[in-house]
């Protein structure tokens, strides 16, 4: 997200004992994570709670045992993608069943064979990895910024090619078959531009329905944009493909720039993890080093931003988000395309507008930042 895509946000969601699915979509791909639960007792009957209610139920802390995630991500596969990929394969609640791929900041072919890569170093050649759309909805070349993550999407480190090949159905094929095999248990979190899951709903009405929810990574809310001041990256990336989306009735939740770009790692922070004893420490921090040089010239920071890897934490650790309730459109032409604008439902309109009649959605408003890196911090320093 943010300025790269991967495809893997914060899933606000109690489930029932029998178990929840959930799929990320970002540029850099998109996962589908399902995942059973053993909730503490004062949790296992929540099925029939409304959404608020259940909201309420992780912003209160409520415990619980255990979640485990089974998860397919769909990412562009870039640097804080890749990072993101590996904590999700360090993750214990977490079991990533298969990868789908989109453009972002390279195109969706060498996001494809990145998603392999990953599947391969983290040991898991066996999860399956489906390609998607070359492309936005309304057709053309994609916004490709290889300034960001170099040429490769991976800080021009020179990995190898992989050796494992994708499967032949197509990602937005996959994403309506595991929401039609299971209706009203899946999740997808979208980390990048969200031509796939448009293209999902337009294949399938129903599929906004059946889906039990939608994360986003994308957005700048009440916040300058990455790309330009009005638009972030992921939605400038496909703007028709985000309104349809964000309209189409599902269960969603954002986690825009706005919240993603409060939560870094500075360079001491990246020598720290060179340094641990990491799995992926020195692979991921060799990755940084183009990243972090960019955020030098362009932000003035001295680290980098973890876009992707706090979409996984507010997935993993919704409570330590807080969330507001709108109708979000996108601007889809003029001079403020891509940007994401939020109706909070703060007065009465006087007569209908491009915001009326739509269902609203979630938008994480702050975060803990302090506990975020924390976490992120933990995970990649795993052995």
């Amino acid at each position: 997200m943010g300025t790269t895509g991967v495809s893997d946000g914060d899933v606000v969601c109690c489930s029932s004992p029998n178990g929840q699915k959930l799929i990320i979509d970002t540029d850099p791909g998109i996962q589908v994570i399902r995942f059973r639960s053993s909730f503490a007792s004062v949790l296992t009957d929540v099925s029939s709670w409304p959404s608020e209610a259940k909201l309420s139920c992780y912003e209160a802390k409520l415990s619980f045992k255990k979640v485990t995630f089974k998860l397919l991500k769909f990412p562009p596969v870039l640097i804080d993608d890749s990072m993101t990929i590996l904590m999700a394969f360090q993750t214990q609640e977490l079991h990533i069943i298969g990868l789908t791929t989109v453009f972002g900041n390279v195109s969706t072919e060498d996001a494809t064979q990145n998603a392999l890569l990953l599947c391969e170093i983290a040991g898991r050649p066996d999860v399956p990895v489906a390609k998607g759309s070359p492309g936005p909805l309304k057709g053309g070349t994609p916004r490709v910024s290889e300034f960001v993550h170099g040429l490769d999407g991976l800080g021009n480190i020179n990995l190898p090619p992989p050796t494992t090949k994708v499967i032949e159905k197509s990602a937005v094929e996959f994403l309506v078959d595991k929401v039609s095999k299971y209706p009203g248990e899946v999740s997808v979190l979208a980390l990048g531009p969200l031509t796939n899951v448009a293209l999902a709903i337009k294949r399938d009405p129903s599929f906004a329905s059946k889906v039990k929810k939608i994360v986003i990574l994308g957005g700048a809310f009440f916040a300058l944009g990455n790309v330009n001041p009005a638009a972030e990256a992921n939605i400038y990336g496909d703007p028709e493909a985000a309104d349809i989306v964000f309209t189409s009735g599902a269960n969603i939740t954002v986690v825009g720039i706005n919240i993603t770009t409060q939560v870094k790692l500075t360079d001491e922070d990246l020598h720290g993890l060179r340094e641990s004893k990491g799995r992926y420490a020195r692979l991921l921090t060799d990755m940084c080093k183009f990243y972090r040089d960019w955020y030098v010239k362009s932000d003035g920071v001295y680290g980098i931003f973890l876009h992707d890897p706090v979409s996984l934490v507010a997935l993993v650790r919704p409570d330590l988000f807080t969330y507001k309730k709108g109708v979000v459109r996108v601007e889809t032409e003029g001079i403020c395309v891509g940007h994401t604008l939020m109706d909070q439902g703060l007065r009465k309109w006087n007569s209908k507008n491009s915001w009326s009649d739509y269902p609203p959605i979630s938008v994480a408003w702050t975060v803990n930042v302090e506990e975020v890196v924390m976490y992120i911090k933990n995970q990649l320093m795993k052995p």
